[in-house]
């Protein structure tokens, strides 16, 4: 499995995309830059995630901007030895706090989020929607961002069932079922489907939609 390390693996995979399904030459017209969004695994980029949750892309930022500088360094022990106030303070809700609460609790129990990077996508989504606080939703940005993985899609998130369907003129949006019923005709290439709607929903819109990717850019791979 070839993950998503460069920019000319996002052209690659664009060009067969492209190929595969002519409609979309011209959402990748509208799109224009494709980014990476990659970052590097661990628990910070998880955590940025499950704040992004429900929220807007904008609010996502700034509660994770506060969140970080409050929880310095931003480690699974420090966040349970942490009382209400730190997530209050960071604007974090009761049940986001009792997610990452879980979450951290489970990396210190040995979920390694740097070995699910070396998973198969449903693997990897198994035992992570198995940790309270973490939905399918959750895995699959994390499996994007964090492992690069080349056909994962998350069709629960609402920018890129916007996207599809403004660009495929399809009223009203598909839902979550809808959507990942589309998105099959793009396997294998579905992570670089996902991040080309999201670059399309920014022009469109004005404002990004894709899930923040606040943690140090992982690297790519020479």
């Amino acid at each position: 499995m070839r993950r998503i390390s460069t920019l000319d693996d996002i052209a690659a995979a664009l060009d067969a995309l492209c190929a595969a399904d002519p409609r979309l030459v011209a959402v990748r017209a509208k799109a224009g830059g494709v980014p990476l969004r990659r970052t590097t695994p661990g628990f910070a980029s998880l955590v940025s995630i499950v704040v992004a949750q429900q929220v807007s892309r904008a609010s996502a930022d700034a509660i994770f901007g506060r969140l970080a500088a409050l929880a310095d360094p931003l480690t699974p022990a420090l966040l349970l030895a942490a009382d209400d106030a730190l997530f209050r303070q960071a604007g974090l809700s009761r049940p986001k706090q009792r997610a990452l609460l879980s979450v951290s609790q489970a990396v210190l129990d040995g979920l390694d989020l740097q070995g699910l990077c070396d998973l198969e996508a449903e693997q990897a989504i198994a035992l992570m929607t198995g940790v309270a606080g973490i939905g399918r939703w959750t895995a699959e940005v994390y499996l994007l961002s964090a492992a690069g993985h080349p056909d994962v899609f998350p069709a629960r998130d609402v920018a890129l069932q916007s996207a599809v369907g403004h660009a495929l003129g399809l009223d009203p949006r598909p839902n979550e079922k809808q959507l990942a019923g589309i998105a099959e005709s793009w396997r294998p290439h579905r992570g670089v489907a996902s991040r080309l709607f999201w670059a399309y929903y920014r022009e469109t819109k004005g404002r990004e939609g894709a899930p923040p990717s606040n943690t140090q850019q992982k690297r790519p791979n020479p």
